[in-house]
Formats: structure tokens, C-alpha cells, sequence
């Protein structure tokens, strides 16, 4: 067997070393990021990643956004509450329209929008609240309306929401209820991009036992668990996004029919039966659990500023 030119060897074994050494710890990175709970990953990052075109990647309940943008948090017409959760991120698309809509509603004479939770500014699961939220295409707004003041942080942090519903009740309170609130909730039903909106089964039927006239729109207004201080607007998936997953369209007509009626028997509000065994901790989900370009999302470069990703700054 011939023998081995050590001259040679040693030098190409150092490089070797050195490319290894290089390598090895992006490697290690991605790897740790892919077996991380999403949630701590995803609520980690203060900025979005930097992306050529917006995209949302997976399920509204199990998926990531890139590119996303901030809502500035104060405008004309609106103000963005509770800063601290650093949600007011999604897709421009979602922004545009939360925008357009603060804008149409104060021709009728709505003060301006209070805007809760968006989406986290790299998408995915959240730390406390939503199951969704995850893709940069749902938004919380609240039924209260902006007051004339601007809010102080800390008062963003405290002050509360109102629910709409007499107390102990499914039904809502006719002292709280407004038709401003109907006319918010049918302008945002009316645009194209909106999917669904989900409010509570009583502003529901408060909607249905109220609304004359054109009755179209009430379709994409769905009965939901919670969802009596905000209503929750959700966009189709939107174009340049090949691996966003649709939701299955609405049933057609206005709603108002069984499937409403079901929210006013015991059934959805039955507790759970206990279980004889001692109920095992759910495993939580981790990153390689989702669409595996969120990993790549997670990992990609953030911008130098946030002043580079608001919306309409550039």
C-alpha cells in the first residue's frame, strides 16, 4: 500500500477542520430552531424576516409569515392596543385593509378602531391566547370605539375591552348594542378579501334578528366561542402564496337558520366529562411541526430597523 504524503495530508485535514468549524454551528443552529417549541421560537422575534414578496405559509392555525409589515400603531382613525404582546404584525394585504376600513367606517361616523391582535412579526404560535393568528391574515377589533385622546402605553395595557352581552347571558345587551356597530361589522364583511368573521353567537343573532334590507354579507359572519368584546376578521389567502392553505368556504345563505340555533342549546356549553385517568400533558408543537419553509423564516435575516417595515413608511 503506498504511503501517505503527510505534506499533503496535514494541510487538507486543517482546511477540513476549519470548514467544519464554519459549518458547525449554522447547522446546529437550524437544527436546535427546527426542534424548539414554535411558541417560544415565533414569540422570540422582535422583527419580521426580510423577504422579496409577503407570504403566508401554512394554515391560519399552523403556519408562519414572511415578509410581514407593523400597523403603525397610531393613525388617523385607529390605535393599536395592548403593545407589549408586539402582534400588530401581518400581511400588507391584512394591514391594507385594516387601514381602508378605519377609513370607511369614520365616513359613517365611527370614531376610529381600536386594534387588538394581528399576528407576531414571523407569524406562528403564539405564547398566550390565539390557536390562530399564525399567518398574517386574521385581526381583532375591538367593539369599543376610539376614544377622541390618545391612549398613553401603559393605558393600552389596562384599559379594557367591553363585552357586548348582558351579564350571564348569550344575549346581547340592547343598552350596549349600537347600529354603528352592525355598520362596522357589515363594511368589513363587504370587502373581497375578507373570508369570515367571527363574533359571538349572540352578536350573531343580534344580527340576524336586526339587519333588513340586503342581507348578503351576513353570510361570512360566523358564530364562535368567545368573540363578545372584539370581532375577529379573517382575509382569504392571498395571491403570491402557493403554500397558504384555504379554509373551506362558507356555507351558503345568511346564517340565520339551525346552525345558529345549535349556540342556544346546552350542547356547546356542556363542560367536558372528567376523565378517569390523570389528563397527560400535551406535547407541545415544535417548528419541525410546521411547513418546513418556517424554519427558514425563523432563522432568515430581520430588517436593520423597524421603521423599514411600516406599513406605507416607504
Amino acid at each position: 500500500m503506498a504511503k501517505r504524503s503527510s505534506s499533503k495530508f496535514w494541510p487538507r485535514l486543517v482546511l477540513a477542520t476549519c470548514l467544519a468549524a464554519m459549518i458547525a454551528p449554522d447547522f446546529v443552529t437550524q437544527a436546535l430552531a427546527q426542534d424548539a417549541p414554535a411558541k417560544q421560537a415565533f414569540g422570540s422575534k422582535q422583527l419580521p424576516v426580510l423577504a422579496r414578496s409577503p407570504q403566508s405559509i401554512g394554515f391560519y392555525a399552523k403556519g408562519c409569515l414572511s415578509g410581514g409589515v407593523a400597523l403603525p400603531i397610531d393613525g388617523p382613525n385607529w390605535q393599536v392596543m395592548r403593545l407589549s404582546r408586539n402582534r400588530n404584525w401581518g400581511h400588507p394585504r391584512t394591514i391594507g385593509l385594516l387601514e381602508k376600513l378605519s377609513r370607511d367606517a369614520a365616513k359613517d361616523g365611527w370614531p376610529g378602531l381600536l386594534v387588538g391582535d394581528i399576528s407576531q412579526p414571523r407569524g406562528g404560535p403564539m405564547l398566550t391566547g390565539h390557536a390562530s393568528h399564525q399567518v398574517g391574515l386574521d385581526a381583532d377589533i375591538w367593539l369599543t370605539p376610539m376614544p377622541k385622546k390618545r391612549f398613553t402605553d401603559a393605558e393600552r395595557e389596562s384599559v379594557s375591552a367591553v363585552s357586548m352581552l348582558k351579564k350571564d347571558s348569550l344575549y346581547v345587551d340592547p343598552q350596549k348594542w349600537t347600529p354603528a356597530r352592525t355598520a362596522l361589522i357589515k363594511h368589513a364583511a363587504s370587502y373581497p378579501e375578507v373570508e369570515r368573521i367571527f363574533v359571538h353567537p349572540g352578536i350573531k343573532k343580534q344580527l340576524c334578528d336586526t339587519v333588513t334590507g340586503d342581507r348578503s354579507w351576513l353570510g361570512k359572519v360566523r358564530p364562535y366561542w368567545g368573540h363578545f368584546y372584539h370581532f375577529h376578521v379573517r382575509l382569504h389567502c392571498q395571491p403570491g402564496s402557493p403554500d397558504c392553505k384555504p379554509q373551506p368556504k362558507v356555507a351558503a345563505g345568511d346564517g340565520c337558520d339551525k346552525s345558529l340555533a345549535w349556540w342556544f342549546t346546552d350542547e356547546p356549553w356542556k363542560p367536558a366529562k372528567p376523565s378517569k385517568e390523570p389528563p397527560k400533558k400535551p406535547r407541545p408543537v415544535m417548528v419541525s411541526d410546521l411547513p418546513k419553509a418556517c424554519a427558514a423564516v425563523l432563522n432568515g435575516p430581520s430588517p436593520d430597523s423597524i421603521a423599514d417595515v411600516i406599513y406605507g413608511a416607504n
